[in-house]
């Protein structure tokens, strides 16, 4: 039975309120989202990009011991979204202006990649990236 990756999923305070700030940092358009805004999916090519609230979070991981939310205040976790664009400085600075905070600017690395990381509102790392 073939496998592929089909989701990244985060849980954040606000399903809806992230929903937007990705769609209007990023213009990712909006996928599905459930009646109760617990749940919601964007648009991003291949994969999906999924938020869940840390509510429905509470629910489905109970029986293994809970998870650990996303804190702001602390230093992110150790993964990233990272999203693939060839005007990087342009769509980084737009995520700022929409409500992220800069982490680290822009920069090309020694093989020729550029890449910079912001925060989003909940605290995810999220790498804005050149095409390699």
């Amino acid at each position: 039975m073939p496998i592929h990756f089909g989701y990244a999923i985060y849980y954040v305070e606000d399903v809806a309120a992230t929903l937007g700030y990705y769609r209007d940092a990023f213009e990712l358009e909006l996928r599905f989202v459930t009646d109760e805004n617990d749940y919601g999916e964007l648009d991003t090519g291949g994969t999906t990009l999924a938020f869940a609230s840390n509510g429905l979070a509470q629910t489905n991981l109970d029986g293994g011991g809970g998870f650990t939310a996303i804190d702001p205040t602390t230093p992110p976790p150790g993964a990233t979204i990272t999203l693939v664009t060839p005007d990087v400085s342009q769509v980084f600075e737009a995520a700022i202006a929409a409500g992220g905070t800069r982490y680290v600017d822009p920069t090309t690395k020694p093989w020729g990649q550029t890449v910079g990381y912001l925060r989003d509102p909940n605290g995810i790392l999220v790498e804005i990236a050149s095409p390699m």
